[in-house]
């Protein structure tokens, strides 16, 4: 096919107009890609453009063709906690538009950006839907690293007498725990223990990907719940505390969208090294799913993701059942 005209500009998340083109262009790609994906709403994009995750917004362009139509969107995710030479991108085009050079247009204007930064690790991922995305990525010098599934669990099948027991065995197992609950910001006087607990993400298999282990500061931490509930999730967070010491061995954390609240998202879900094998991972996960049929009632989905060589979460989550939508890859190289 011919080469598209592209005009590729920042955006601004105040921009209503070019939020919902934004919107638009991400939807229909995901109608295509992943047709499983709860759509995206403008304001659930405009919080995620203004503060990211945890405070670090994203660098975000859209790109639009000789009529000012909107035809593809890129984002470039940095952090100055850790892995300061990494930009971690994300390239959509809009279906009616792929072949014609928009996304290696905002490809090179993703490598611009980063040079700009001073970043000099690239990663991005895409939907392993068809033989395309991977393509696109050799073309650009990218290199397959590592590979995820994305699941789902349907609320409405799940036995909560069946999560009981799944609760009761793992508490016998272990014993020597306790569960605390705390929803929205954690408490001062528990945060730089949480602090403490929740670098055991870094144990998560990264496979090939180039990544530093992360830091998590309290300030860090707060920041992610603030910026979480400003965005509009409610957060639950579901800490295992071994009893003797007082040590925290462990949590899960979902967010429940606001806005629509029958849709939740797990965030993370790690054990301390020195606190496994007491089935804390299954008490945590079927606690949570106790506590949320409490608290959140409504809630329909729960959407997670797991590295394909994470077996030990993966088994937690099948027994949990959390039903397989499909398949992340995630490509890196380095910016010379």
């Amino acid at each position: 096919m011919q080469t598209q005209t592209v005009q590729i500009t920042r955006l601004d998340p105040e921009d209503v107009a070019g939020v919902e083109q934004y919107v638009a262009v991400a939807n229909a790609a995901s109608a295509l890609d992943s047709p499983w994906e709860h759509p995206r709403t403008p304001h659930q994009i405009a919080g995620l453009l203004r503060r990211g995750w945890d405070g670090d917004a994203p660098h975000a362009f859209l790109a639009h063709d000789g009529t000012g139509a909107a035809i593809g969107l890129l984002e470039v995710w940095t952090t100055d906690w850790d892995n300061v030479e990494l930009a971690w991108l994300w390239i959509v085009v809009h279906p009616d538009h792929r072949r014609r050079g928009v996304g290696s247009a905002l490809m090179e204007h993703a490598f611009a950006t980063a040079r700009e930064l001073g970043r000099t690790k690239l990663g991005i991922d895409a939907w392993d839907a068809s033989e395309a995305p991977a393509t696109f990525a050799a073309k650009h010098g990218f290199a397959w690293a590592s590979q995820a599934i994305n699941r789902r669990q349907y609320l409405r099948e799940v036995d909560l007498g069946d999560v009981q027991r799944i609760y009761d065995d793992a508490a016998a197992v272990a014993r020597d725990y306790e569960l605390v609950r705390i929803e929205g910001r954690t408490p001062d006087d528990l945060i730089e223990n949480v602090s403490e607990m929740v670098v055991a993400i870094n144990d998560a298999p990264l496979d090939d990907l180039d990544l530093e282990e992360e830091v998590f500061p309290p300030e860090r931490v707060h920041r992610y719940e603030d910026v979480q509930a400003l965005n509009g999730n409610r957060l639950y967070r579901l800490v295992a505390r071994h009893r003797e010491t007082g040590e925290l061995a462990g949590h899960t954390v979902v967010a429940v969208e606001t806005e629509r609240p029958a849709i939740g998202e797990q965030h993370d879900t790690s054990v301390a090294r020195a606190h496994r094998g007491h089935r804390l991972g299954l008490l945590l996960k079927a606690g949570m799913l106790l506590w949320l049929a409490e608290a959140e009632p409504q809630l329909e989905t729960v959407d997670t993701w797991n590295t394909e060589t994470n077996n030990h979460m993966i088994a937690v989550n099948e027994r949990l059942g959390y039903r397989i939508l499909g398949r992340g890859v995630q490509y890196q190289r380095r910016l010379g």
